[in-house]
């Protein structure tokens, strides 16, 4: 069985898509819809688009009381929450990575930790927290 991932929204155009993306069930949530209608609303058609199919996972009371811990736990500050929501959905929901490009609050070696501390601490393992490079694995002549 394939291991999951998560897409954070700043994922979803990237290398990884096209050459990785079959090797892994892919889920976002509710949060990414809701963060990919926002703005130009061409772009925010062509995300629409490319979201289609792709499992969502529900943001659940649960998911909303870790991300309240996540951001106490790792000290973030409360214009995280959606960051902070982002980890509790996939860690609420068993998702083994959490893809994304926000290397401010979510994949950033200092904070990863603190995030991983809260998570555990609440009872939850939490997901990988990764960029798109570091799952895109090897491609032949890498050795």
């Amino acid at each position: 069985m394939a291991k999951s991932v998560y897409l954070e929204t700043s994922i979803i155009t990237h290398r990884w898509w096209e050459t990785r993306r079959g090797d892994f069930e892919v889920v976002v949530s509710e949060l990414v819809h809701l963060e990919c209608a926002v703005g130009d609303p061409e772009a925010a058609s062509r995300r629409a688009g490319i979201l289609e199919g792709i499992e969502t996972l529900d943001i659940t009371p649960l998911a909303e009381s870790l991300a309240d811990e996540i951001l106490r736990g790792a000290s973030l500050p409360v214009s995280a929450r959606a960051d902070a929501l982002h980890i509790a959905i996939a860690a609420s929901q068993g998702v083994e990575y959490l893809m994304t490009w926000n290397v401010t609050h979510i994949a950033n070696a200092e904070c990863r930790p603190l995030v991983e501390r809260a998570c555990r601490t609440a009872g939850y393992e939490p997901p990988v927290l990764c960029t798109p490079d570091e799952l895109l694995g090897e491609e032949e002549g890498d050795v």
